[in-house]
């Protein structure tokens, strides 16, 4: 009598596609982690507390101040690297994260002033700023925006 041959076809596609499953998984990982992460540096110098924010893929260097403002933290520098979300941040706070395909877009409350970070541009305040290969942007305690800033909806 012959044997049904229904077993052996069957182990070799089930590992047929979880080996194809494994390929597509770390591909898509791999080009959605291509450009890499925001690095952003928090820390203090004599005028206050700054951000340096850098972008190694896109050439990316900025540095933001806020002359007059104090921190509350202490074990500064601290380097964020944001390459998944929910991080903490050494003062202010994330209000908007979106790492899907980083450098992604991130959004922060700091000292009243939202400071959004896309591939394409910087939002200072709802207003653009290209980005420079060294930009540096000082913001005021009375240039904050008439309405604070707000987290969007997780939803979105």
């Amino acid at each position: 009598m012959k044997s049904n041959g229904f077993p052996k076809s069957f182990v070799l596609l089930a590992l047929a596609v979880f080996a194809l499953y494994f390929v597509v998984f770390y591909g898509i990982e791999g080009c959605r982690r291509a450009k890499g992460p925001w690095e952003v540096t928090f820390a203090t110098n004599e005028a206050g507390p700054l951000l340096v924010v850098k972008q190694p893929q896109f050439q990316y260097n900025c540095t933001i101040t806020f002359p007059a403002e104090t921190a509350s933290a202490t074990n500064l520098p601290q380097t964020v690297r944001f390459d998944r979300p929910k991080l903490t941040v050494p003062f202010g706070k994330v209000i908007y994260e979106d790492l899907m395909q980083l450098p992604g877009v991130v959004t922060f409350d700091l000292f009243g002033h939202e400071i959004e970070l896309l591939p394409r541009t910087l939002i200072v305040n709802k207003r653009q700023v290209p980005w420079n290969s060294e930009r540096s942007v000082v913001l005021w305690s009375t240039n904050k925006p008439a309405t604070p800033p707000k987290p969007r909806p997780s939803w979105r």
